[in-house]
């Protein structure tokens, strides 16, 4: 090999990885293999003696990459730059129907809107970014907004692309899709775990959840998890200046997904009617069992994108898309005891303290009995025989009681007459069910607001958790919101386990969250039914603060997407003393209550109309931290890197986007640079 000249040793690499690439595609994808294992083998090995005596030879797309040598040390957090919502679940044919009807009202039409039918695959959601056609980054799904980077362990999946199948492809594509182990794989995994006496996993999804986060990815490889894809994330206008397909429905975005390289499940079905929802329904509530891999329902989306863009989003879920669940699994248990927990909003929740039972592949101990109308629906007693299911098989509930097993001196449970954190009276309002404490000064409801407040999708304070607040809250350090920003380094470190340094960062944590923009602020005021994407489309139409708090109901309930009850809920809100006085305190400590396009921006040459993308991790800053300065400052920000792109703002593990940027001859600059240029 080393007698032939480099250039032909060049192609000949480049043309080993197309021949595997294609065989794989064929073995794990189309599973129709053309090619015979022991030639594959070879053609493998080949490559990688080629790679072995010219390094530089290895690319990122490179069969030979899909396992690592070394184990990574840790897992790190990142910003998806879409993000992963959950779905709505139906439990029964009406559910389906009522679903249906609303999205026809949202779109007023008066026919069945035609929709893809998919089993819903119980494994692990992922995310995968492409570039330039590479794959650069797969992320657990964590809680939508940011996962865990776990390419690593991604690269280990068969039937995920190194490379996709594309002669052109965007600058970016993001993928998503399900990671699974198929019952035989799960099933010789926990017979070899029993034979080396370690705990055996529950179920498939148990097990692909932990395998992903392995941290040697040899370990994934051998457990050969799979994968399908089921969404793609395109810019039209990329696509057609790229000449690919125009694709405007799930139907044509699954049929693209298979094309360039993915697995996807085969079972899908475009239904025009309720009977044939149910025909699908109905037929694999049975066929399912002969699957090699495990499904708990089939997920539902209306087929044209330009359907789904109309309908839009709740704040956790597509409204144009729903899990259809089968029936969930059933366990009876004891009810021991029943416990009453207070939320930020001051409502009071009964949860059944129950007899550990195992339950969809878990052990259960609590449940929720939501509120007292559920108590007197149940006639709940302590001691009593519960039927309990996880609902959505996620939150374990009370299903119903059976009397017949009740002892004979077993006691009816009746919610509190007063706050069981404060000992304030509470109320019942008539045409609620929710039980209620009052008191503003109730240390549940200051903890859970002020735990709000600082969550991710609101101020996203690092430093300031659950137990810290607890501890201000308690030890009297604050009563509300605003008292965070009058705290002090030195009232810090007097609590538990706080030094100096950590002290210091809490409190620059606090004061960088000064430059969250007006729509977060008002969604981590945590008015009752406002969640954080109500709380951006109504700072779109209210500008700032004032207008919003001089507001009628009718006026703020006649944006899209905003009802009734919304509306009603703000109006209150801001008709309150506390709360005004609240939002004064946090203007004079100088949080945002005005949004961008009412914002007075001091214009500088060096920002403003100029085009940035922030890329790897900063310093000090956040990603969507460094974006707001920018924004704020007058600058655009984009997520790919185009001979537009004016600066690149560079942070460890940069990756392919700084090698475009360079390329491009793109101004690369670092968190401090871009400090300076605002400043």
């Amino acid at each position: 090999m080393t007698e032939l000249p480099f250039l032909e040793i060049q192609a000949r690499a480049i043309e080993l990885r197309k021949v595997l690439q294609r065989a794989s595609y064929e073995y794990y994808v189309l599973d129709a293999p053309t090619m015979e294992d022991t030639v594959y083998d070879a053609l493998y090995r080949e490559l990688q003696t080629i790679e072995a005596e010219y390094p530089e030879l290895i690319t990122a797309d490179s069969p030979t990459q899909r396992v690592g040598e070394k184990p990574t040390t840790q897992f790190f957090s990142i910003q998806h730059n879409i993000s992963l919502y959950s779905l709505d679940n139906a439990f029964a044919p009406s559910d389906v129907t009522t679903w249906q009807e609303r999205c026809q009202r949202g779109l007023s039409s008066q026919i069945f809107l035609d929709s893809v039918c998919e089993l819903k695959i119980d494994g692990s959601a992922i995310a995968l970014t492409y570039e330039n056609g590479i794959l650069v980054r797969g992320a657990t799904r964590g809680d939508g907004t940011s996962g865990e980077d776990i390419t690593t362990n991604i690269k280990t999946i068969r039937s995920i692309p190194l490379r996709l199948n594309l002669e052109n492809p965007p600058d970016r594509l993001e993928i998503r899709g399900e990671a699974f182990l198929p019952i035989a794989v799960f099933e010789a995994i926990n017979q070899e775990r029993s034979q080396q006496n370690e705990a055996l996993f529950a179920n498939p999804r148990n097990a692909a959840a932990g395998t992903l986060r392995q941290l040697d990815s040899r370990k994934v490889d051998k457990r050969r998890l799979d994968f399908f894809a089921y969404t793609i994330h395109i810019n039209q206008a990329d696509f057609a200046s790229q000449n690919l397909p125009d694709i405007s429905s799930q139907w044509q975005a699954l049929e693209f997904l298979q094309t360039i390289g993915f697995r996807v499940n085969p079972n899908k079905k475009l239904c025009k009617s309720i009977p044939k929802l149910q025909d699908y329904y109905d037929y694999w509530s049975t066929e399912r069992l002969k699957l090699p891999y495990m499904t708990d329902g089939m997920v539902i989306k209306i087929n044209a994108f330009s359907q789904q863009e109309q309908l839009g989003f709740t704040q956790r879920t597509p409204r144009w898309a729903i899990a259809w669940k089968y029936p969930a699994e059933e366990m009876p248990t004891i009810i021991e005891a029943v416990t009453v927990q207070v939320g930020r909003t001051g409502t009071l929740t009964p949860v059944a303290e129950l007899r550990p039972v195992l339950l969809a592949g878990t052990t259960v101990s609590r449940a929720t009995l939501h509120n007292s109308d559920r108590l007197a629906e149940l006639d709940l007693h302590i001691g009593d025989t519960a039927i309990v299911r996880k609902a959505g098989e996620i939150i374990p509930e009370v299903v119903r009681i059976l009397p017949e097993l009740r002892p004979y001196a077993a006691t009816r449970f009746v919610m509190p007459t007063h706050c069981p954190e404060c000992n304030q009276p509470v109320r019942k309002p008539e045409n609620e069910a929710a039980t209620r404490c009052i008191n503003l000064e109730c240390p549940a409801i200051v903890r859970g607001a002020i735990e709000h407040w600082v969550s991710r999708d609101a101020m996203d304070i690092n430093g300031v958790g659950e137990k810290l607040v607890k501890q201000l809250v308690t030890e009297n350090h604050i009563t509300s919101i605003a008292d965070l920003y009058d705290l002090t380094s030195e009232q810090l470190q007097t609590l538990d386990r706080l030094g100096q340094k950590s002290a210091d960062k809490v409190v620059a944590a606090i004061a960088q969250s000064k430059i969250k923009p007006w729509a977060r602020v008002l969604y981590g005021l945590g008015i009752r039914h406002v969640g954080s994407v109500n709380a951006q489309t109504i700072a779109d139409n209210f500008l700032n603060v004032e207008l919003l708090t001089n507001a009628s109901p009718e006026a703020i309930a006649s944006i899209f997407g905003i009802g009734e009850e919304i509306a009603q809920s703000i109006y209150e809100w801001f008709r309150k003393d506390a709360n005004q006085n609240l939002v004064r305190r946090l203007q004079a400590s100088g949080l945002q209550f005005v949004g961008e396009s009412d914002r007075a921006i001091a214009i500088n040459p060096n920002i403003a109309g100029k085009i940035f993308v922030v890329t790897g991790t900063l310093p000090t800053l956040k990603r969507d931290e460094a974006k707001d300065l920018i924004k704020s400052a007058g600058g655009k920000v984009t997520d790919s890197v185009s001979k537009k792109t004016n600066y690149l703002v560079v942070g460890e593990e940069a990756g392919s986007k700084l090698e475009k940027a360079q390329a491009l001859g793109v101004q690369c600059i670092s968190e401090e640079d871009l400090l300076n240029l605002i400043k």
